[in-house]
């Protein structure tokens, strides 16, 4: 089964005139884990990119991963943006496991953020495995072989025991077996789950007890929300996990995004034609109909479309989504 699509879900304006739409799916669960909403495809197989994150790192940790302290597991779960204090970590953590940047399966990128991008061209720098936004993630696998005993040679591999132990913690969080294996754009594996499935796992993160390896992952996450992003304005999931307490955020690649919050509910969603900047107006739509107050969510709700420096329009949500 395939992912069918989805329906309008933002437009956007430029100087009053609709520019563009952009279609696309989205369900909402309250805090029991019961569908309330849903617009658009919330059923079928996609692949949530590293929106898995968060229940990859559940399949580490529970295989023997132990990091120095929550802040690197935040990291292990993040799409960083390559600034310094994201290296510096990433670094510290193979050093801790007597490895080099070389061991790192990601391939050599530059910086997302722009400043540390220009920075490292300005030095006369370029592209490394340490700067690629998944490093983080990789070495938490690395280290993980390391402890279970498990060769790290070929550990990018479906059939190679720590790709294994990871799909057996997406299925669980996510409730559904995992359809399909592709390969994500940092060369490791991603599993698929429906928007429905990914939500209910967020909710499971955020909702675990005290103690749990479900609840240590969400509350590093939310501790350290500039180590799962980054620190520029246009880093949605600090954005949104600094402006909403408890809230749990992790996007991923082609306009996914996946958000929970403790006592409220969840959100998941997939913008058909991968647009980032139609995630934030949709997720702040959801959030408001889930019930997060208003003003949590005032410093979220514009999302200016720039024309010569200055705002000239805006991308805004259409979603209207069916109650269940």
């Amino acid at each position: 089964m395939s992912y069918r699509g989805g329906v309008p879900v933002a437009e956007v304006t430029r100087s009053d005139f609709v520019e563009s739409r952009h279609h696309g799916s989205v369900v909402l669960l309250d805090a029991a884990g019961e569908t309330v909403a849903v617009t658009g495809d919330v059923t079928s197989a996609i692949f949530p990119r590293s929106s898995n994150k968060p229940l990859q790192a559940v399949g580490m940790v529970r295989s023997g991963l132990r990091l120095a302290e929550p802040a690197e597991l935040a990291l292990v779960c993040a799409s960083h943006w390559g600034e310094p204090h994201h290296l510096d970590r990433v670094r510290a953590m193979l050093r801790h496991g007597g490895l080099t940047e070389e061991a790192l399966g990601c391939p050599p990128s530059l910086p997302l953020d722009d400043d540390a991008r220009a920075a490292v061209l300005a030095a006369g720098g370029g592209p490394t495995r340490a700067q690629m936004n998944c490093s983080g993630k990789h070495a938490g696998m690395l280290l993980t072989c390391l402890v279970a005993g498990w060769p790290i040679e070929g550990y990018l591999r479906p059939e190679h025991p720590l790709q294994q132990r990871l799909q057996e913690a997406v299925s669980e969080g996510t409730g559904e077996p995992v359809a399909a294996v592709g390969v994500d754009g940092c060369g490791a594996p991603v599993c698929s789950a429906s928007l429905t499935g990914l939500a209910r796992a967020f909710l499971r993160l955020v909702g675990a007890e005290a103690g749990s390896t479900q609840r240590a992952i969400a509350d590093a996450m939310r501790a350290h929300p500039d180590l799962v992003a980054g620190t520029a304005a246009t880093a949605v999931d600090t954005r949104l996990m600094s402006a909403v307490p408890g809230l749990l955020a992790k996007s991923g690649a082609e306009g996914v995004s996946a958000v929970a919050v403790p006592g409220v509910g969840a959100v998941a969603l997939k913008v058909d034609d991968g647009a980032a900047r139609a995630r934030l107006p949709v997720l702040v739509a959801a959030l408001r109909q889930l019930g997060v107050p208003a003003e949590q969510l005032a410093e979220l709700v514009d999302s200016p479309v720039l024309g010569g420096g200055r705002p000239v329009g805006a991308v805004r949500s259409l979603v209207c989504v069916e109650s269940r």
